[in-house]
């Protein structure tokens, strides 16, 4: 629809004549990460980000004298961070190989120091045994045959296996985007031959007959929005992306990468407005098309740009900011069968360290309840509470105690749970699973004596993935990265009913995940440079 001309603002100090503008909507790791790209390729960029500090999902809070990180901890593909902070201003380098091999971390130690995580996880079982998750195949070999002895030749193959899927899934079409139908048939036969359709939980049962190498094997898809009953057996591929390049950690936590990515973003001369929610994308037709041309922010203020990126919820975007007319791929009714991902239940926490009885968890845990296939089936199929529940446990301060006072932890615990679909009241059940899991916590001694030892506890909802972050229904990573909707099936980087307007982030391809989002943004940033005549390669 037209709208009338914006009243002129003062231009930012980088602003040149002759550069073409961009607006992104949200700063979330996909977004600062499509902002620095967009610098080095000559735009001048400028972040609407809605709450009043940087990261969106990875959102850093301070309270009580402790620091959390209430989104997102594992990093992977550490290269992906380094190739960032290397680019320069009109050097955008979107042809560079897409995984180099060099470890060097030269460019990234200015902005955050990384270190690396071992083991990647400690998997706890309900029946007190533990498996250390570390990408060593000897010593997963030695663990495997004390607790699944029977599955020793199976581990075998499945690395074979996921290592073939790893190769063609993840080194030769991870920055593939799936923008037409003839993309992705011709990658169909190949994932056929490796069986990378069928699900991952089915794909792993080829492999382990024992139940617990089955969930060790499948349960990674839980941090990325995934249920492993569902998602296809693609995502074998990261056991791979882990023992190929680690998991790691930022010291000063994932707020630290943001705070980089800040400062990198705006060295280039990018400039970022907090507090600057965006309530409409005003479009105008052109011809047959709608063309993007700016943002109306919340107050009423315009913003006018060539180009429009959401780093926000797909659905969202286009349900609240696109004018319905304009739509004709993202409907109202694609939206409404679209299945979203899964939510959570966050609890951040503060304790006292006991010396008398000394932590025995590990940086990353996963607390796996009773039930593993009927708990999935709950949260994603029949949308309620069961009876039992996992969590993914972090204790950052066993690698960095800044993060709390001294003689404390800091902490936060992560329970996958339905998104707002259920019709779940939070304000009543939120409370209750607290209680629960901090009582679990104490009662089989994972953390000895916590309810006394606490000092601070807070915690989120999907309440607050819907409300402040604005995610649909309350979906705590996008929509879900069922077959259906992967590859051209999933919202694409490019709208296909809007010019100009763009998607970067967990709800494009290629999905949701710290690495995933970061190559979003070089898909995206591709996808901007064909658009605009722009050389792949200017660096050159």
């Amino acid at each position: 629809m037209s709208t009338p001309a914006p009243t002129p603002r003062p231009e930012p100090e980088h602003f040149h004549p002759r550069r073409k503008t961009a607006l992104i909507i949200g700063s979330g790791i996909g977004g600062l990460s499509l902002g620095i790209r967009l610098q080095s390729l000559g735009f001048n960029t400028t972040i609407l980000e809605r709450l009043d500090v940087p990261g969106g999902r990875a959102y850093q809070r301070r309270a009580g004298g402790y620091v959390f990180d209430m989104g997102p901890t594992v990093i992977t593909v550490p290269q992906l961070i380094e190739e960032l902070f290397a680019l320069q201003r009109d050097h955008g380098r979107l042809s560079a190989p897409d995984f180099p091999p060099d470890e060097s971390r030269e460019h990234t130690e200015k902005y955050v120091k990384l270190v690396p995580i071992l083991p990647f996880y400690r998997i706890y079982f309900d029946d007190g045994t533990f498996f250390d998750y570390d990408g060593d195949p000897q010593h997963t070999r030695e663990q495997i045959g004390e607790l699944a002895p029977e599955d020793l030749s199976g581990y075998d193959l499945f690395l074979r296996d996921a290592g073939a899927i790893f190769q063609r899934g993840f080194l030769e079409l991870g920055y593939t985007h799936f923008g037409d139908l003839g993309t992705m048939l011709k990658a169909v036969p190949d994932l056929m031959k490796l069986d990378a359709v069928r699900t991952l939980f089915s794909f792993t049962q080829k492999y382990f007959q024992n139940p617990k190498m089955q969930q060790v094997f499948s349960f990674e898809t839980l941090l990325i929005g995934g249920n492993p009953l569902s998602v296809p057996a693609i995502y074998a591929m990261i056991h791979f992306v882990e023992k190929t390049w680690g998991v790691h950690y930022a010291m000063g936590g994932t707020g630290a990468l943001v705070r980089g990515m800040v400062q990198k973003f705006e060295e280039l001369g990018g400039v970022i407005e907090y507090g600057a929610g965006v309530e409409q994308i005003l479009t105008a037709k052109e011809g047959r098309r709608q063309v993007a041309q700016g943002v109306r922010l919340e107050g009423g203020d315009e913003r006018r740009a060539d180009i429009v990126v959401s780093n926000g919820d797909w659905a969202n975007t286009y349900l609240k900011r696109v004018d319905k007319k304009a739509r004709r791929i993202n409907s109202d009714t694609r939206i409404k069968f679209a299945p979203q991902s899964m939510s959570l239940l966050v609890i951040y926490f503060g304790f006292r360290d006991d010396p008398a009885n000394p932590l025995t968890l590990r940086h990353h845990n996963i607390i796996l309840g009773p039930r593993y296939e009927a708990l999935l089936r709950e949260i994603f199929g029949k949308k309620v509470l069961g009876r039992d529940f996992s969590q993914y446990l972090h204790v950052p301060t066993l690698t960095d105690p800044e993060l709390a006072p001294a003689g404390h932890h800091a902490a936060y615990t992560l329970v996958p749970v339905p998104n707002n679909a259920s019709g779940i009241d939070w304000a009543v059940q939120g409370p209750r699973l607290v209680d629960r899991v901090i009582g679990m916590l104490d009662d089989r001694d994972y953390i000895p004596n916590l309810r006394n030892r606490l000092t601070h506890i807070d915690y989120v909802t999907p309440d607050y993935f819907e409300d402040t972050l604005d995610s649909h229904l309350g979906n705590a990573f996008g929509p879900e990265p069922v077959l259906a909707q992967s590859a051209f099936l999933r919202p694409h980087n490019r709208s296909e009913d809007v010019t100009h307007l763009y998607l970067v982030g967990a709800g494009a391809q290629p999905g949701a995940g710290t690495p995933s989002v970061m190559m979003s943004a070089k898909m995206t940033a591709r996808l901007i440079a064909q658009d605009f005549g722009i050389h792949p390669d200017i660096a050159d």
